[in-house]
C-alpha cells in the first residue's frame, strides 16, 4: 500500500533505505497513526528523515504521494470509520454571503483590538462557538479560527483562509528554501550575471592567453605569462520572506535563491517573515531558538554590500507602521523603522516581489512599502530581474 511513498521518497532524492521503510510498516500496523493525517505525516518522517536537511525533499515527497485525499467524499469516509471529533471541527465553519461579510465591522485600529482581546481573555471562562463576540470557532468574532471578521487574530487554526488576521496567536513552521534546486533556474542566473564584477587579486596563478601569443610571436618561442586570478567581488546580503502566504511562491523563489547560492560567491541569505524586525534567522525549523540580531548585520555587513529583499508583502498594515503589529511577536518598534535602517546601511536595495503586478494596487501593505522603497519594488520575473540588476549595479 505504501510502496508508492516509498518510491516518490527516492525519487525525490530522501536517502531512504528499506530498513527505514520496513520500520515504518511496524509503526504502522501497531496503530500509531491510524485516522489522524498529522500523527501519520510526523510518523513517517520521523521513520524515514535522519537528516534534517532532507525534510523539505520529505514534505514534496508526501504531498505528491497523497495528493486527492482530500477530494474523498465525506460520507465514503464516514461509512468506513468513526470520524474523531477533530475532524469534525470545521464543519461547522460557517460560509458567509455577501451581505453578511459586509454588515461585519472592524473594530476600529490595532490598538482597541488588542484592547478587546485582553477584556475578552480576561473575561471568557470556556470554550465558544459559532458567535460573534467570544473567542472560539466558526463565528465573526475577531477572535479565533475558522470565521471571519474583516480584521482579527487568528488562534488556534493551522492555516489562513482570507488572509485578513492583524495578528496570529500560535507558533507556526516555517521551511526553508532549498538552494539545490536546478529546474528552471538557467534564465535566472543569466539576469543575475549582469550584477557580476569581477576583481583581480592574489598570486599569479591564471595563464594570461593574449599575453602569452603576444610574448611568444615576439620571442620565437614559447613565453608563459600568468595573471592574478579574477574573483566574483560583489557582496550581497539577501532577505526572504517565508512562511504564511509565501508558500504560494515557494517554486520561484527557490530557483532564484538557488540560482544566486550558484553566482554570488559572496552571499549572505537570511529569513524573516511579512516584514524585517528586529531579529531574522537562518533555519526555520529553530527560528525561535536562533535567531541573529538585525542590528548585528546592519553593523557586520558594510555598505558595499548590495540587499535584496524577497517578499510578497501582503501583510496586515499594522505589521509595516505600528510597534507591537508584526504578526507573530510583540515587536518593540514598528517594521517600517527597520527597513528605514536596512535601506540606510545599504543604498544598493531592492525588493522583488513574487505577487504578478496586476494584484498589488489591492493590497495597502505593498503600496506602504513600494512607497518606502520608492520604486525599487520589482515584480520576481526575469525582467524584474534583470532590472533590479541594474538598479543594484
Amino acid at each position: 500500500m505504501f510502496l508508492p511513498f516509498f518510491d516518490s521518497l527516492r525519487r525525490a532524492g530522501v536517502p531512504v533505505s528499506l530498513r527505514e521503510f520496513l520500520g515504518f510498516l511496524e509503526a504502522m500496523a501497531a496503530g500509531l497513526a491510524t485516522y489522524d493525517i498529522e500523527a501519520f505525516y510526523f510518523l513517517a518522517r520521523t521513520a524515514m528523515v535522519k537528516d534534517e536537511r532532507h525534510l523539505d525533499r520529505f514534505d514534496r515527497a508526501f504531498s505528491a504521494a497523497f495528493k486527492g485525499l482530500e477530494t474523498i467524499p465525506p460520507e465514503a469516509v464516514l461509512e468506513a470509520v468513526a470520524l474523531p471529533a477533530e475532524w469534525l471541527k470545521k464543519l461547522a465553519e460557517r460560509h458567509l454571503t455577501a451581505e453578511e461579510r459586509a454588515e461585519i465591522e472592524a473594530l476600529g485600529g490595532f490598538e482597541r483590538l488588542m484592547e478587546t482581546l485582553r477584556a475578552r481573555l480576561a473575561e471568557q471562562k470556556g470554550r465558544h462557538q459559532g458567535g460573534s463576540k467570544w473567542i472560539g470557532t466558526a463565528g465573526t468574532s475577531p477572535f479565533g479560527a475558522y470565521g471571519y471578521n474583516p480584521e482579527g487574530v487568528r488562534i488556534g487554526q493551522a492555516e489562513g483562509r482570507e488572509g485578513r488576521a492583524a495578528k496570529v496567536w500560535d507558533r507556526r513552521e516555517f521551511r526553508d528554501f532549498d538552494d539545490r534546486v536546478e529546474l528552471g533556474t538557467r534564465n535566472i542566473k543569466v539576469a543575475l550575471r549582469r550584477l557580476r564584477q569581477w576583481a583581480r587579486h592574489g598570486a599569479a596563478e591564471e595563464l594570461d592567453l593574449p599575453a602569452t601569443i603576444r610574448a611568444s610571436a615576439d620571442a620565437g618561442y614559447i613565453d608563459v605569462k600568468t595573471r592574478p586570478e579574477r574573483h566574483n567581488a560583489v557582496k550581497v546580503v539577501l532577505f526572504l520572506d517565508v512562511g504564511g502566504s509565501m508558500e504560494a511562491h515557494v517554486r520561484v523563489v527557490e530557483e532564484l535563491f538557488s540560482a544566486s547560492r550558484s553566482e554570488f560567491k559572496h552571499l549572505e541569505h537570511y529569513y524573516f517573515h511579512n516584514c524585517l524586525y528586529e531579529q531574522v534567522w537562518r533555519n526555520s525549523r529553530r527560528r525561535w531558538d536562533e535567531q541573529t540580531p538585525t542590528l548585528d548585520l546592519l553593523n557586520r555587513y558594510g555598505p558595499d554590500y548590495k540587499c535584496i529583499f524577497v517578499g510578497d508583502a501582503a501583510m496586515s498594515p499594522y505589521e509595516i507602521s505600528h510597534p507591537g503589529g508584526a504578526n507573530e511577536h510583540w515587536n518593540p518598534e514598528s517594521g517600517a523603522s527597520w527597513l528605514a535602517r536596512a535601506r540606510a546601511q545599504w543604498p544598493a536595495h531592492v525588493w522583488l516581489n513574487p505577487l504578478p503586478e496586476k494584484h498589488w494596487p489591492h493590497t495597502p501593505s505593498i503600496g506602504m512599502i513600494a512607497q518606502a522603497f520608492a520604486g525599487r519594488m520589482l515584480p520576481l520575473t526575469l525582467a524584474g530581474i534583470t532590472k533590479a540588476m541594474r538598479v543594484l549595479g
